[in-house]
């Protein structure tokens, strides 16, 4: 006989011990459906374990936040930023002050550097996972 109980999709794909709101979750879930072309880029190198065995999740839920890449093995947040980031530079420094306080490690790449140099920013996250 299997014990095994399915987790309720409130509790999938976040960090533990956070009350997320059904919202949240809704947009997170969009926002994988919508993802930029940059992170449609980044995300065929990191899905299922490629870049050197480390699990990453897109649209993770912290503190509220959406981050667009998440490894929780290495502690690490990706932010993958477009223009909209050069016009909103005191909410990006705010939540990386949020979520560095909660021990996280943040790396932003441009969305030029994904499509310029894939391989020096696969590179720059792999370093990065293993520090």
């Amino acid at each position: 006989m299997n014990n095994f109980t399915p987790k309720k999709e409130v509790n999938q794909n976040i960090v533990i011990g956070q009350n997320v709101s059904p919202t949240k979750i809704q947009r997170a879930k969009e926002l994988r459906h919508q993802m930029t072309a940059e992170e449609k880029i980044l995300w065929q190198h990191l899905r299922t374990n490629r870049l050197q065995g480390f699990h990453f999740r897109r649209q993770q839920i912290i503190d509220g936040f959406i981050a667009d890449f998440y490894c929780h093995a290495a502690g690490l947040i990706i932010e993958v930023d477009g223009e909209i980031h050069e016009q909103q530079t005191e909410y990006d420094a705010d939540r990386d002050r949020i979520l560095s306080a909660r021990g996280l490690r943040l790396l932003r790449i441009k969305n030029e550097e994904v499509r310029q140099n894939i391989e020096s920013v696969l590179k720059r996250i792999a370093i990065a996972c293993a520090e």
